[in-house]
């Protein structure tokens, strides 16, 4: 009698994976070292073009403390985080800020608490994967605009009237094409109808706006934004994320939000590591990385890639997924580290080589990578 050879009950994942690698969206771990412009995988150096250390300041020397292993409610609230917090309140022209430990977890401890149930939320389509998932776990009514479409958004705030609180929440700078949100038009649009407008402006914080102050500064609608949600490492290139608004609704936050109450203190390494990077002359860094995103952009349209992001986060649109990882492996065989990015993090059959700009870069490393991208696209589109 044949014995019947019985499966684990974690067996199914199995099945998930071989699919994931049918349709070329298999992802793994590579295990590399960054110094400065460049990236060593597998003892190969490589030009690192995947970096979001976007204005390249130098390593910053600090003293390590004991770290913290406990809530900021606790007993993990350092003396080093208020001198962080005035700072950025400052920064963004508001009463009070709050720190998180990580950009992700200031999206998810902000939406999630301050909207609710009986409430709206009115989302760009290619907003971050935290804001979505923070729009989801606040039980609000979730109503998604077509990118950066303003009538869209007036359309679908004008049929949603009847409810009392109305939030219209959109990245700054869109981390995957790299481009500007509408943010004047959002602000009028949200004045209009009484809507409260949120932006997380990871890419654009430290990075664009007078001394840096991020997109809604760029744009002359710092004073209509009521909540920002930042990252200290994008632009900065440091570590963490916070809040900015009012100080009733930082209090708030600091009683509600759980990804803030329940979780241990960002390391006061971390916070004095960031302070010390504020002190920085980040405006020489700034015209670095605006000269370097020119030359690259310029380069790749001469030689033939159609980009038009007008920041330093310029994607490659490819399409096929397959196509994508066979150009990414060819770069990384060649020298050039641009890592294919397929979905969930984009739409199917939207597959593309994301470049982020630096000012780590000198012009001879950019030349030697447009060299390269000049040859893979003789071969790939040729």
């Amino acid at each position: 009698m044949k014995k019947l050879v019985s499966k684990h009950k974690i067996d199914f994942i199995d099945s998930e994976l071989k699919k994931i690698k049918k349709d070329n969206l298999h992802r793994k771990l590579r295990n590399g070292r960054v110094q400065g412009p460049h990236i060593t995988i597998n003892g190969k150096k490589l030009i690192n073009l995947c970096s979001n250390d976007y204005l390249g300041i130098p390593p910053t020397k600090i003293t390590v403390n004991q770290l913290q292993s406990s809530s900021r409610l606790v007993s993990g609230n350092d003396e080093e985080y208020l001198k962080l917090e005035e700072w950025l309140a400052k920064h963004k022209s508001q009463q009070k800020s709050l720190i998180f430990p990580t950009g992700y977890m200031a999206n998810i401890g902000t939406i999630a608490s301050i909207a609710s149930k009986g409430d709206i939320i009115f989302s760009d389509e290619l907003n971050h994967a935290s804001i979505i998932e923070a729009s989801k776990l606040s039980g609000s009514k979730i109503s998604v605009y077509a990118h950066n479409d303003m009538n869209d958004l007036e359309k679908r705030i004008k049929s949603n009237k009847s409810i009392k609180r109305k939030f219209v929440i959109t990245e700054g700078i869109f981390s995957m094409d790299g481009d500007f949100s509408n943010l004047k038009q959002i602000a009028e649009i949200s004045e209009k109808y009484g809507a409260i407008t949120i932006v997380d402006d990871a890419h654009g914080d430290f990075v664009v706006g007078k001394d840096g102050k991020g997109t809604p500064d760029y744009f002359n609608v710092a004073k209509k934004i009521d909540l920002y949600i930042s990252s200290l490492s994008k632009g900065l290139g440091s570590f963490g994320g916070y809040a900015a608004s009012q100080k009733n609704v930082i209090d708030f936050f600091i009683n509600k939000s759980k990804s803030f109450i329940y979780t241990s203190a960002l390391p006061s390494i971390l916070v004095q590591h960031a302070l010390k990077r504020l002190d920085y002359n980040r405006n020489e860094q700034v015209g670095k990385l605006e000269r370097n995103t020119i030359h690259l952009t310029r380069g790749l349209q001469e030689i033939g890639y159609s980009v038009d992001s007008p920041t330093h986060i310029i994607p490659i649109i490819v399409g096929d997924e397959k196509k994508a990882l066979n150009i990414g492996k060819f770069l990384m065989d060649n020298g050039v580290f641009a890592q294919p990015i397929r979905y969930p993090t984009v739409a199917k059959n939207k597959a593309r080589l994301r470049i982020s700009v630096t000012a780590w870069f000198s012009p001879k490393d950019i030349n030697k990578a447009l060299d390269i991208f000049k040859i893979a696209y003789d071969k790939f589109y040729k």
